[in-house]
């Protein structure tokens, strides 16, 4: 058995959601437009990770397997509800930017396999640690590409709408070179320049070895 903390740096690594298991996807696609965007989503699907680890952890000894799917999805739907109603509450500019992606979660296939690969399989305390690992690393990969692709189409970092927080990095002009970052199409550029890094230097360090 993996000691706890092999457990949680996985997902900075080996597992990392969308550069390395190539999952989550969409909300990195359609959210990354500002570091906010990828942070606010990033966050919002750790919760509903942990939590939903958390309690299909306690319950995988109770749950039939004949309605274990619909059981674990019900349990993230659930979660995801309150993590919905809490953004709309708190931070109502954030809900708004990520839209229909928050209910999204529900679906997401980083959520949902780790229930089923992981938290059915181990002890409520793994389990939460196996969800603060692929959660943090999947923010980390939100906000990196919302970074990238804020700071090369609008020229700015935006933190915080709700408190008209954001740093104006490069001069604003209507014709920016680098506009396509935060059109759809460069959402798919820069993924696959991130992910083609990711695997050279993969590559690289298999024939180091």
């Amino acid at each position: 058995m993996k000691p706890l903390w092999q457990e949680f740096t996985k997902g900075f690594n080996a597992q990392l959601p969308p550069f390395r298991l190539v999952l989550g996807l969409c909300p990195a696609l359609a959210v990354t437009t500002t570091v906010e965007g990828g942070l606010g989503m990033g966050i919002a699907t750790l919760l509903v990770l942990l939590m939903s680890n958390l309690v299909i952890s306690l319950l995988r000894n109770i749950i039939p397997n004949s309605v274990r799917i619909a059981a674990n999805i019900s349990v993230i739907a659930g979660f995801v509800v309150i993590v919905e109603l809490m953004m709309k509450a708190y931070t109502p500019t954030l809900f708004n930017i990520l839209g229909v992606f928050i209910s999204l979660i529900v679906v997401n296939c980083i959520v949902l396999g780790r229930a089923e690969a992981f938290a059915k399989k181990n002890g409520p305390v793994r389990s939460m640690v196996d969800a603060l690992g692929i959660g943090s690393g999947f923010t980390v990969s939100l906000v990196i590409l919302g970074l990238v692709r804020e700071v090369l189409g609008r020229g700015s970092i935006t933190l915080f709408s709700e408190a008209n927080v954001k740093f104006q990095l490069l001069p604003q002009t209507d014709g920016y070179v680098f506009r396509l970052a935060v059109e759809p199409a460069g959402a798919f550029i820069f993924l696959g320049v991130i992910l083609f890094v990711i695997n050279l230097r993969s590559k690289k360090e298999k024939v180091a070895q």
